[in-house]
């Protein structure tokens, strides 16, 4: 079990009459209008969520960050609370962020457009990933994004070289590798050593100096991000220790006053194994840590934001009873939320309807793709529901989706976004011609 404080604040998903409801709307509802598998979202909690990062990142300043060209130097921290757009790129929800005056971190070309496409401005983009392109480098520097967050020396190079070709100047932070072990899964520990992400400090000082050396390069702020659903505020801390030290060599040694640090994201959520970050203690120890700096801080939060937000509505098709285990056996599996398979992730499970239920028993929850690796939960005590009952699988706002695939040839689900009294189709259920749009038989 993980450490982390229990959430006080409303879920998302409440019960009325003995059903789970989205604001106004029953999940029941919801899915005799669009079937299963379907993804709910929450807009007003991940709303609430954006609102809490705010304040507890940033306590003095009540109204959204102004916009950074009317922001004057001498002010007072300043903060850019950036959507890590990976986590769910919806367009419905990037709206939402981009008109509450959320910056966006991408890690693709793809990101960008949609990040654009969505409202977020330029200004308010910062683009990390250790593979981009040059193509994509082109699209951002036309774009004229916030900054790019480099990761090693040639991709250091083949911006320059982008940055000289197209006659502007690129602004940069380089993403620094603190060698801080991150409490959390193997695959999304990202801040140690051994992992591909960021350069180690002394490298960080020199690519610093290569920027300085560099016409069309320009030094913009200093990067870290070590993990993903982390709960502990010491590794942030670290973190930013090391991040803040290779931000003073530059300063006293190159003479280049950076104007950002980013902490990066990973704030962990509650879930059906542990509680969540206490953000409010983080933005205490990092408004302490950041005093008298005159550095604006950019985090990077996703899963914060729209995890628990989010969930995975599904319809039980069969109950299979295998020697000593059941098998509860529903239309959505791997191909709809990878998590449990890939990342361990434990996510909440609970009917969609609690009247009528039977006797609880630890039982599996199965999908239907041809992979033993395909559970969405697995010896989890259940009232043993019967075929045709609909299951709500909890915290799935974020890496849901967007991790969907077409595996075994299975449409991606519909997306539903409750906001405002009004529950919206945000995206259209696949059909069976989109498997095979853009081929040539």
């Amino acid at each position: 079990m993980g450490k982390g404080v229990l959430n006080p604040a409303r879920p998302s998903f409440l019960r009325v009459g003995g059903v789970l409801h989205c604001g106004a709307h029953s999940l029941d509802d919801l899915a005799e209008r669009h079937g299963t598998p379907l993804y709910v979202y929450d807009a007003d909690r991940a709303l609430e969520r954006f609102r809490t990062l705010r304040e507890a990142f940033a306590p003095a300043a009540g109204a959204p960050s102004p916009a950074l060209t009317d922001t004057p130097l001498h002010a007072p921290r300043r903060l850019l609370v950036a959507y890590s757009v990976k986590a769910n790129p919806n367009l419905a929800l990037l709206r939402l962020f981009a008109r509450a005056g959320a910056g966006a971190d991408i890690v693709s070309g793809g990101e960008l457009y949609c990040a654009l496409h969505a409202g977020f401005p330029p200004g308010r983009i910062v683009f990390a990933g250790v593979g981009k392109t040059t193509g994509e480098m082109r699209d951002g520097l036309r774009s004229g994004i916030r900054a790019f967050h480099v990761e090693s020396a040639q991709e250091l190079e083949a911006l320059a070289r982008v940055a000289a070709e197209l006659g502007r100047e690129a602004p940069v932070a380089i993403r620094v590798n603190p060698d801080v072990q991150s409490p959390t899964h193997e695959f999304t520990r990202t801040g140690h050593a051994a992992a591909k992400f960021g350069v180690p400090p002394d490298e960080a000082f020199e690519l610093y100096r290569r920027v300085a050396e560099h016409g069309n390069l320009r030094a913009a702020g200093v990067d870290v991000h070590i993990g993903s659903q982390l709960r502990e505020g010491g590794p942030f801390l670290r973190a930013l220790d090391v991040m803040l030290e290779v931000a003073g060599r530059v300063r006293r040694e190159l003479g280049i006053a950076l104007t950002y640090a980013d902490l990066g994201g990973g704030f962990g959520i509650q879930d059906a194994e542990a509680g969540e970050l206490d953000v409010h203690a983080l933005g205490r120890d990092v408004t302490a840590r950041l005093q008298g700096r005159g550095m604006e801080l950019i985090i990077e939060p996703g899963r914060f934001l729209v995890g628990d937000a989010g969930a995975l509505v599904t319809r039980v098709l069969y109950l299979k009873r295998s020697g000593p285990k059941t098998f509860v056996v529903t239309d959505a599996g791997m191909t709809e939320l990878i998590r449990p398979s890939h990342y361990g992730g434990v996510h909440e499970v609970s009917p969609v309807n609690e009247n009528g239920q039977g006797d609880a028993e630890v039982v599996d929850v199965v999908g239907p793709v041809c992979e033993q690796g395909d559970f969405l939960a697995r010896d989890r005590l259940l009232p043993v529901p019967s075929p045709g009952a609909l299951l709500c699988v909890h915290q799935a706002g974020a890496y849901g989706f967007t991790m969907a695939s077409n595996y075994n040839s299975r449409p991606r689900p519909a997306e539903v976004l409750v906001h405002g009294g009004r529950a919206t189709l945000v995206r259209r259920r696949e059909r069976y011609s989109d498997l095979v749009r853009g081929q040539f038989p």
